[in-house]
């Protein structure tokens, strides 16, 4: 066995990535898996993790990174797929659902290991890995795929890093349509946020709040909720120019005029950061929504765009396959 001399290489990994406080990528993972399973044991996932997160002595941030999707965290992501191309270059195999043990083929390798296993190394080395990579070539005419050289991602991260792209973008053009739009309209349209995400009861409702609350920094009240049990005031900016102190400590007079401790103060813009430290150092609750935050609001709760694809990823469900019919 090689566990001695994986840990030595796994130790100088860790002093590595400790200096750039990065999750090592799932390709790195591989060669550990399969030190760590050449025992002739029976492993799941979820004990492999666990193992590497100890050797490659991971933060407890590092720990609950999740990718892009949420629903993983990025450590468990990887693992999984590092097991999932090991598999299919015969290097491990499938004992029972989440289950895996070596294989002769895997042993072999650890009897001259290469300093790494990468996916260009399961191309070169298995041949079962090359037609599973040549497949996924040969499906890319109409679709977009991971490319299987890549070693950097695994391929929800990659998913994942093209929605952040077109999502970045969507932003951006968001705010651009804002910005040649009327005063009136952005006013209309932070209400229409707003009920979008639960408050003020309805539309209709919320809209006739505009405009009723008079002078004082303030350009219109919500309410906080549909029952009306207490009302946010609110301030747009529709500016180019980066929100001041002063401007905040206006709208904090404004509360103060009509006995309010809760303020939304919106602007395509930015906040400088005096007016963020004011905010914090206050007995009022004002929550500071910047351009940025604002599109990212819009995108989440549908307001100002619309859906053009909608795509789901599926995975083979064992439990159908290992029912009896």
């Amino acid at each position: 066995m090689y566990w001695e001399s994986w840990l030595l290489s796994a130790m100088a990994a860790v002093i590595a990535y400790t200096v750039c406080m990065s999750i090592p990528k799932f390709h790195e993972f591989m060669l550990p898996i399969l030190e760590l399973t050449d025992d002739g044991a029976i492993h799941n996932p979820s004990e492999l993790v666990s193992k590497l997160t100890a050797a490659f002595d991971l933060s407890e941030d590092q720990r609950k990174q999740r990718i892009p999707s949420g629903k993983q965290t990025v450590i468990y992501n990887r693992v999984t797929w590092g097991i999932t191309y090991l598999r299919k270059a015969a290097l491990l195999e499938s004992v029972s659902r989440g289950q895996y043990r070596i294989t002769a083929m895997g042993r072999s390798v650890l009897e001259n290991p290469p300093s790494s296993i990468t996916k260009a190394w399961l191309i070169d080395k298995s041949s079962s890995f090359a037609v599973f990579s040549n497949s996924l070539k040969s499906d890319s005419s109409n679709v977009s795929v991971v490319d299987p050289t890549n070693e950097e991602l695994t391929p929800e991260e990659a998913i994942g890093q093209s929605y952040d792209q077109i999502k970045l973008e969507l932003a951006q053009e968001l705010l651009i349509q804002i910005k040649s739009q009327s005063p009136q309209f952005f006013e209309q349209l932070v209400v229409d946020l707003l009920v979008a995400m639960g408050y003020g009861g309805s539309r209709e409702d919320a809209g006739k709040a505009i405009g009723k609350s008079g002078d004082g920094g303030i350009d219109g009240v919500i309410n906080e909720d549909r029952l009306g049990l207490d009302s946010v005031y609110l301030q747009a900016k529709r500016w180019d120019n980066a929100v001041g102190r002063p401007q905040i400590q206006a709208f904090a007079g404004g509360l103060d005029g009509v006995r309010a401790r809760k303020g939304v103060f919106i602007t395509t813009s930015t906040f400088a950061s005096p007016a963020r430290e004011y905010v914090k150092n206050i007995d009022k609750s004002i929550v500071l929504i910047d351009g940025k935050m604002l599109s990212n609001l819009m995108i989440e709760y549908n307001l100002g765009v619309t859906v053009t694809q909608t795509m789901q990823l599926k995975r083979i469900d064992v439990d159908y396959f290992e029912s009896e019919l």
